[in-house]
């Protein structure tokens, strides 16, 4: 392994948190690790480490692209992510917000229902 694919991997575990990434990486078979190990090194192991925004922007940012792109799966992680980097279910639910307007609504109910989920799993709202 190299400098970078290791930043990568230390900078997803602090995000995603190392429970999410070693089952990421324990699903790994011959033809799923040529993925990995791109989006370790090539994600992860460059923007994320990059100095200019501090991680929770960075969080909030990719909560706001994932909502556009209409990604729920990837958004439910990253939002993990986000308050692993000290973002709060309000500054969450103001992203998801303000995605609405600039995204359109569907994509941020969608945003919502899978945020809301994770949030509830975290502890983070109560149940209804």
């Amino acid at each position: 392994m190299d400098q970078q694919f290791e930043e990568g991997l230390r900078m997803r575990k602090q995000v995603m948190g190392a429970d999410f990434v070693d089952k990421a990486f324990a699903n790994v078979d011959a033809f799923t690790a040529p993925l990995q190990d791109f989006v370790t090194r090539n994600a992860w192991g460059t923007v994320w480490c990059r100095d200019g925004l501090d991680l929770k922007t960075r969080s909030l940012l990719t909560l706001s692209m994932l909502t556009a792109l209409g990604r729920a799966q990837e958004l439910r992680g990253h939002v993990r992510g986000a308050v692993n980097n000290g973002a709060s279910m309000r500054e969450i639910q103001e992203v998801l917000l303000h995605a609405s307007v600039y995204c359109g609504m569907p994509l941020a109910i969608d945003a919502f229902r899978s945020a809301q989920e994770v949030l509830a799993e975290m502890g983070m709202i109560a149940p209804a």
